[in-house]
């Protein structure tokens, strides 16, 4: 017991000791906690300033970075001003650089318009962007009319496919090309190889593209336009003129002795050809190369460029349907109905545009009058045959020149006979070789009958008989060929076979009466 007792008392000790030392820290740490407290306050004024030191630092910083940005742009500025001023013609590719940038300023000190000098820089870059526009312009239309250069005949000839192509001298001054050598050698010229020419140099066109895309981004699609617009127009009139192209209007042609309007039209059918499929094709590669990026504009610049040279051609080619109509001009009628059909599709690609509708109209138009004037010169034919008068006599009672007229003309006929065929097909929807048949059997009949009545102008009854036998002989001889070839039963036309011909014609002379054999 005594022990615990020390023990207990050691305890009491022990803890009033450490009750002493507790309130001793806890004075102490009171007396910290004050003295912290006045140490903040003291230190509080240092940690404002130190505070709005790194903050000045930090938007020094920042208007210093501004200002290099700033500066820099001064900087381009003046390095795209001294380009500018130099003009184009030393550095075109720096040139174009240098309005980039000019516009990359711009929209900079656009955004940035909090910047007291903002207004005065943007009034000069503005000025001199306009500046730089106009000297590109300028280089625009030097480059494109130094480049641009009416084609040769010779170089458009060399263009076509051999068989198109006109014989060694046959050409003459002015596009006096051959009247219609060329057009019918090979009429299958599906896979005719064109060869484009050169209307501008591949290598200009890049540059020419550049700088018209600088003028439709600064807004110039009419200075643009116009410039493109009347120097190619007025190139393209060059090499058309230089071929050979006329424009003649419908009196002009009415003037004309048919040797002359023959050739004309024969010319007309080679210049169709060379300007749709060589010409005007180029023009719109030129076009779509040059002003890919104008939008409307491009099909619009090509329109008006092809618009009054395209009117020129087809005007003619109305002319000539309108005129006044004759038999020997059926078979031209033909030949220029042929060339634009052959041309319709390559004039639908070329003029594709809504801009070029009124040329697609056109030529659609001078088609369907073609075809027109064409059957109804077919009917004026039969019936000029049927109602012929000419007092002209063959004395001796051989082949009337009227005879070998229409037998030729026949023989013409079959000769473009699909062309025939098609214009039948348009107009009637029917069979078309049961067309041509039934018309050339009219035709043949018409003849027969005119016959019949000259061969009453003889006296001698001998005569007449000899004449009627010698120009039905010619007929026979003469159309049954073509005739059998195309399926058609010779007897369904002509009334004398020539067995019966070569019958009559021994009976007549041994002197015999012979009577007209039986169909």
């Amino acid at each position: 017991m005594e022990n615990l007792s020390e023990k207990a008392a050691f305890i009491r000790e022990s803890l009033h000791k450490s009750q002493t030392i507790t309130d001793s820290m806890v004075a102490i740490l009171g007396s910290f906690d004050h003295r912290l407290s006045a140490l903040e306050t003291a230190m509080r004024p240092t940690q404002i300033k130190t505070h709005s030191i790194r903050r000045a630092h930090e938007n020094i910083e920042k208007t210093l970075k501004a200002a290099e940005v700033i500066l820099a742009q001064f900087d381009l500025t003046r390095k795209a001003e001294a380009k500018i001023l130099r003009g184009p013609h030393e550095d075109l590719e720096s040139y174009l650089e240098a309005i980039d940038q000019l516009r990359s300023n711009i929209k900079f000190f656009n955004s940035n318009k909090s910047f007291k000098s903002s207004d005065g820089i943007l009034n000069h870059a503005n000025n001199l962007l306009a500046k730089a526009i106009s000297k590109l312009e300028d280089e625009f239309r030097n480059i494109l009319t130094s480049y641009s250069k009416p084609v040769e005949p010779d170089c458009l000839i060399d263009c076509l496919p051999n068989s198109l192509r006109p014989t060694q001298g046959s050409t003459g001054q002015q596009g006096d090309t051959p009247n219609r050598g060329p057009e019918r050698p090979n009429r299958s010229l599906e896979h005719a190889v064109y060869t484009a020419p050169t209307l501008i140099p591949p290598r200009v066109l890049p540059l020419l593209h550049d700088l018209a895309q600088q003028m439709v981004q600064a807004g110039h699609q009419q200075q643009l336009f116009r410039t493109y617009r009347d120097v190619r127009s007025s190139v393209l009139e060059q090499s058309l003129r230089k071929l050979g192209v006329e424009r003649l209007n419908k009196e002009d042609v009415q003037k004309m002795q048919w040797e002359a309007l023959e050739t004309k039209i024969g010319n007309w059918i080679h210049f169709m050809r060379i300007a749709v499929k060589l010409l005007f094709a180029g023009e719109k590669k030129v076009c779509d190369q040059i002003l890919d990026n104008a939008g409307p504009l491009k099909d619009q610049c090509f329109a008006e460029v092809t618009a009054n040279n395209m009117s020129g051609l087809l005007s003619f080619g109305e002319a000539i349907a309108k005129s006044k109509r004759s038999p020997e001009k059926l078979f031209v009628l033909l030949d220029m109905y042929e060339i634009m059909r052959e041309l319709d599709s390559e004039i639908q690609i070329v003029f594709e545009a809504k801009a070029c509708i009124e040329m697609r109209e056109a030529a659609k138009s001078l088609t369907k009058r073609l075809a027109q004037t064409a059957i109804e010169t077919f009917a004026d034919f039969e019936e000029a045959v049927e109602k012929d008068a000419t007092k002209t006599a063959v004395l001796d009672g051989t082949v009337h020149p009227l005879t070998s007229y229409v037998i030729n003309y026949i023989k013409f006929l079959f000769d473009y006979q699909s062309t025939l065929k098609q214009l039948f097909q348009e107009f009637d929807g029917g069979d078309p070789d049961s067309q041509l048949g039934t018309v050339t059997g009219r035709i043949m009949q018409a003849l027969q009958a005119n016959l019949d009545g000259k061969a009453k102008q003889y006296k001698d009854p001998a005569l007449t008989q000899l004449f009627m036998m010698n120009n039905i002989h010619y007929i026979v001889r003469s159309v049954r060929k073509p005739l059998i070839e195309n399926g058609k039963n010779p007897q369904k036309y002509i009334r004398y076979s020539p067995e019966d011909l070569e019958r009559m014609l021994n009976e007549f002379f041994e002197g015999k009466t012979w009577t007209e054999p039986k169909r």
